[in-house]
């Protein structure tokens, strides 16, 4: 008997985009992002995709205080992987954003593999009645390239390199797959890649199929046995793109900092609902939910410890 395939689900708790005003369920402190983040995996997320919010506003917080709050009561938590973000926020500095991966040497951490456009703005139509800082972050991006060059992408590797954590790569558009394959040459990366393709946002790669399909044969491609392929579509995309990519092989991302939403007009409740419909899609399409071993295996990481 044919057994299910064991489908990666990467959750991502709350992310730098979306400000607490959008949205009622958005964990935006601490306290709420150790919650929603142990009922992800408790639901069958197989990794947590971290970022850190300042307590009294809300704020994407890359300093390691802010990573401190969070990370040891999460790992207390769960056996999930936990994977900090190296992105932060765009209007970070790429120094800014390491920190947190440098200081607690996760298992896993993510990185964008190139500079682009990063359109916000568009939100403002749904949620012009916000003020103060989460409207300027939004008007902000009429005006933002969210820089990842060469020199910052190797500045992540090396500051890690030394402490065994190994890399979700973010892939926005073609460009960026072609960008890993360039630091692969070059022996500052090994395989497995596990390559987070992302569709969607205003900047990147659109959200149709053909995208989806373009996305991935270009890593196959590239990267043949040694890819290890996820995708998560943003917004309203969120679903779509999990179902496709999970029917062509692929792993998933879902989560509130990709998407508020769990259909038109309706607010997600929880992180924990779109990580469950999520396993009912990779389910629908003959796969099961990977356990965070079984994760771990897949991508070649090093054995789980006390810390992340």
């Amino acid at each position: 008997m044919a057994k299910r395939r064991p489908v990666i689900i990467t959750c991502a708790i709350t992310g730098a985009i979306h400000t607490p005003s959008m949205s009622p369920h958005l964990p935006a402190n601490s306290e709420a992002i150790i919650a929603s983040a142990v009922e992800a995996a408790e639901a069958g997320a197989a990794i947590l995709h971290l970022h850190a919010r300042d307590d009294e506003t809300g704020k994407p917080d890359q300093t390691v205080e802010g990573f401190a709050r969070i990370v040891p009561a999460i790992s207390d938590q769960t056996s999930a992987v936990l994977n900090l973000t190296t992105g932060g926020s765009p209007y970070m500095t790429v120094e800014e954003r390491v920190r947190p991966a440098a200081h607690f040497a996760p298992q896993l951490a993510s990185l964008n593999m190139g500079s682009m456009n990063m359109g916000l703005f568009p939100m403002l139509k749904r949620h012009g009645d916000i003020t103060g800082w989460e409207r300027d972050h939004l008007e902000g991006s009429r005006d933002l390239v969210f820089r990842n060059s060469y020199d910052d992408i190797a500045y992540v590797l090396d500051t890690c390199r030394g402490n065994g954590t190994r890399f979700e790569f973010e892939c926005y558009d073609t460009a960026h797959l072609y960008n890993l394959a360039h630091f692969a040459d070059q022996g500052a990366v090994e395989p497995p890649f596990f390559v987070q393709t992302v569709f969607g946002l205003l900047g990147g790669i659109g959200a149709h199929p053909d995208d989806v399909a373009h996305m991935r044969r270009t890593a196959v491609r590239l990267f043949g046995d040694d890819l290890v392929w996820s995708s998560l579509g943003a917004g309203a995309h969120q679903m779509r793109v999990a179902a496709t990519v999970a029917a062509t092989g692929g792993h998933v991302r879902v989560g509130l900092e990709d998407s508020l939403w769990s259909g038109p007009g309706e607010l997600a409740l929880s992180n924990a609902d779109q990580v469950r419909a999520a396993i009912s899609i990779i389910e629908g399409v003959g796969g099961r939910a990977a356990t965070p071993d079984e994760a771990r295996d897949i991508l070649k990481l090093r054995p789980r410890t006390a810390t992340p």
